[in-house]
């Protein structure tokens, strides 16, 4: 079992920032990837970005592209999302994902891949 607990959501103008914490707990040794995934009221669960643990190679979703930065420390067991220049349809509740298999690339942005997700924190952009 793993546990992931985000944090740093909040209410912020639009053209703010926003960093979002996500701690992993449990059994974490065989991380492959984690990533954060946003869901807006009525839409679909929508890919942001992941990372892979061992290097640190990171994927992006093309509407957050060179505007959110993925992160992750891997003594703390904890990936950051460092969101800047943020938008009204930034507008989500953001969940945190651990995949602990096998993988890179294409797989990472498909929320299929991932075995335990947070309970996600909201993030609120207003114009």
């Amino acid at each position: 079992q793993v546990q992931l607990a985000e944090s740093g959501g909040g209410l912020v103008q639009a053209g703010g920032s926003l960093r979002l914490s996500c701690a992993a707990s449990g059994r974490t040794f065989n991380t492959n990837a984690m990533g954060w995934f946003r869901q807006a009221p009525g839409k679909e669960r929508e890919f942001v970005a992941a990372i892979t643990w061992t290097i640190g190679t990171t994927y992006y979703g093309d509407s957050v592209k060179g505007r959110f930065t993925i992160s992750r420390d891997k003594a703390k067991n904890t990936v950051y999302l460092q969101m800047m220049s943020l938008k009204p349809e930034d507008t989500a509740a953001y969940y945190c994902a651990t995949d602990l298999g096998v993988g890179w690339g294409a797989d990472l942005k498909l929320a299929a891949k991932y075995d335990y997700w947070g309970q996600g924190t909201q993030v609120t952009v207003s114009s």
